[in-house]
């Protein structure tokens, strides 16, 4: 078997199909959906893995899709992620006028690339000379929003965790999968980049209720009790903690309020606000969210007002494979030559694959072709070539490089791999976080 032959097919496969998968990414911008709602571009990513002759399996996890290619031989199974939600931009031109959901993130170049990926080793008859199973996952609701409809998910035992790999992980999905890949679109890079090797923050989330008790805001103030107050007095008791962080373990911590009051000449009785906690260790993170906890109930006793905290498990720091990355950056030369960008030490983020990278091999680059920061109006893809076509190569050919020669490659990176957690510990400390 020739190796750089089936590379060579399968990435003339891709190209071939540019403009078709250029036009997916496209036709996923204009229909932003949010996490656990993706229905539109969940039916989208099913029928194109159908038209591939795949095997599909949709409502994974409410909204996830998978397409299955097995290979001639059996082996590893390799998973091909892309995330099907986007995260809330109402001053965005791409935003979905009545959701105000828009793809900020880049999720759906992330659809694109996975889809191309899956178009070129179809296309490109890699299956008959590599061993193993290789997958294709539409991963629903990766952004971790709109966390009191996911409570209530949670209430209707729709879901048990809160985001889509978590959910997975819980479900079992991931028990018969050896490793993983998928790529991320990264701020600001406008040329064609691969960024390897990096890390992202993990972080828990808090949903606050302050009850306080209603009265008429002008004449009878004084026979209410204020969970405004309560909440501001809340927040200013957070940012007085910010000096006990410590720089290395980048902790962040940014609580909005979701509901201030009802009408403005009532006492405001009922307060709600979710924050997150992030930080670059799981120690880190819980050490920071027990002084947030005291500071938020401070805020409630010193105006009588009730305080309840959710805390809702986030997302683990992420941990990149060495070994996929080594795999990566040897496709990712091949592709960029001299004309782009290959680097390594990105730290910033949350992501759900942090979750997973605990369990499993993972690899998470990210990918160029952007221009502005990344869940911001201002971020938006240039060169849909560098975002889909590129990304959707490397993930083709670093999955050709694990699965020849009777997968020798995968093998080595599965034996090498020394997980940190067992799935079984994994959801033991998810259930823990929500106390």
């Amino acid at each position: 078997m020739d190796r750089d032959k089936i590379k060579k097919a399968v990435c003339q496969q891709i190209d071939q199909r540019k403009t078709e998968l250029i036009e997916t990414a496209r036709t996923i911008l204009r229909q932003p959906e949010f996490g656990f709602k993706e229905t539109k571009t969940a039916s989208l990513v099913k029928e194109k893995l159908h038209s591939l002759g795949c095997e599909v399996r949709d409502k994974l996890a409410v909204t996830g899709v998978e397409g299955t290619l097995r290979c001639k031989k059996s082996g590893p199974a390799v998973l091909v992620m892309g995330e099907l939600d986007s995260v809330m931009g109402k001053g965005s031109p791409h935003a979905d006028p009545d959701t105000g959901a828009a793809h900020l993130c880049g999720h759906h170049i992330q659809v694109a690339a996975m889809l191309g990926t899956a178009a070129g080793l179809v296309g490109g008859g890699a299956a008959g000379a590599l061993s193993g199973t290789i997958k294709f996952l539409g991963v629903p609701a990766e952004e971790f929003i709109e966390i009191e409809y996911r409570l209530d998910l949670r209430r209707r035992k729709k879901v048990t965790f809160l985001g889509g790999k978590q959910e997975l992980i819980k479900q079992g999905y991931f028990d018969d999968v050896d490793m993983a890949m998928m790529v991320h679109a990264f701020a600001n890079a406008p040329e064609p980049a691969f960024y390897l090797g990096g890390a992202g923050n993990g972080f828990l989330a808090k949903f606050i209720e302050y009850r306080g008790r209603a009265a008429h805001a002008g004449a009878a103030p004084h026979e209410g009790v204020n969970a405004l107050n309560a909440a501001c007095l809340g927040i200013l008791g957070v940012h007085a903690q910010r000096e006990t962080f410590q720089d290395q373990d980048a902790i962040r911590v940014h609580p909005i309020i979701t509901k201030g009051g009802d009408i403005v000449n009532v006492v405001p009785a009922e307060v709600r606000l979710e924050t997150y906690v992030r930080g670059r260790t799981l120690e880190a993170i819980i050490d920071a969210s027990r002084k947030v906890d005291r500071a938020l109930r401070a805020g409630g006793d010193a105006v009588g007002a009730k305080t309840r905290i959710t805390n809702v498990p986030g997302y683990l720091p992420i941990f990149q494979d060495e070994n996929l990355t080594r795999i990566a950056r040897v496709n990712g030369q091949a592709l960029l030559g001299e004309k782009g960008s290959l680097e390594a030490g990105f730290m910033g983020g949350s992501f759900d694959i942090g979750d997973l990278s605990h369990l499993i091999p993972v690899l998470h680059p990210f990918v160029g072709g952007t221009r502005g920061s990344l869940h911001t109006t201002d971020f938006e893809v240039i060169d849909y070539e560098a975002a889909v076509i590129l990304p959707a190569k490397l993930m083709a050919m670093c999955v050709v490089d694990l699965l020849a020669d009777g997968a020798k490659e995968a093998k080595h990176v599965k034996k090498a791999f020394q997980p940190r957690l067992t799935k079984a510990k994994y959801l033991e400390l998810m259930q823990g976080l929500m106390k």
